[in-house]
């Protein structure tokens, strides 16, 4: 890409979405199979499945019952399971006893900034939830996520306790669903070309390489938060 800039990519997800932890696989294998010469920068953006989750989170299998019926969900997750292990993800459903309001693992992963920090955070938080069943709505497992990063675990202590930037995640939030975002993973490639949903690494690769070529590796213009808080 001759380009100076990295072609940005902006990935919007749910930590609580499994898709979104399939994707992110997938995506890893589609920039390797994109090519050395297409430069991008992978920035994560949140999203919530479900907002009305209270902050506390609420019983995972009574969560499961009222959105689908046990059935159905039984069904679902077996599915989604069979796909992981494919990708080399041991999801370990039967683990997770709560269902999160994720408002606060997004302002971490925020926080996170852009680059292979964030992307430690949004792994990291992955795999606690879907493989090891871990609260990610727990304060004391965020702080822990963060020291692990080398983030400042102090300062993230102090400010997860608060309401520190939760209006400006929500924002994001709205402004995703504005632009159409629906259902997640859903990719943006140089602030205008979307690819929706988990796609297999091969074809989210060809639509990178498409979108390099048909821009010629140009971002178009959006006006970018410039005040997060590096940590």
């Amino acid at each position: 890409m001759d380009s100076q800039e990295p072609m940005i990519l902006d990935v919007v997800s749910d930590i609580m979405c499994p898709w979104c932890y399939i994707g992110k696989r997938r995506l890893n294998r589609a920039l390797i199979l994109a090519g050395p010469d297409i430069d991008t920068e992978v920035r994560w953006r949140p999203f919530q499945l479900d907002a009305t989750i209270p902050p506390g989170g609420m019983d995972r299998q009574e969560y499961l019952d009222t959105k689908f019926g046990r059935e159905k969900a039984a069904e679902i997750y077996k599915q989604i399971k069979e796909v992981g292990e494919m990708e080399g993800i041991p999801f370990a459903f039967d683990q997770i006893t709560k269902s999160p309001n994720t408002i606060d693992a997004h302002r971490l992963i925020r926080w996170a900034k852009t680059g292979s920090q964030q992307d430690e955070v949004v792994e990291k938080l992955f795999e606690l939830f879907f493989t090891e069943g871990e609260d990610i709505g727990e304060h004391s497992v965020l702080v822990d996520v963060a020291r692990e990063a080398e983030m400042d675990a102090d300062l993230v202590a102090e400010m997860i306790a608060t309401d520190a930037d939760k209006d400006k995640v929500e924002e994001e939030i709205a402004l995703a669903q504005q632009l159409g975002v629906q259902g997640v993973p859903t990719f943006v490639a140089a602030n205008r070309f979307m690819i929706v949903g988990a796609q297999q690494a091969e074809v989210l690769a060809d639509a990178i390489q498409q979108i390099v070529f048909a821009t010629g590796g140009e971002n178009a213009e959006f006006e970018e938060d410039d005040d997060e808080i590096p940590i």
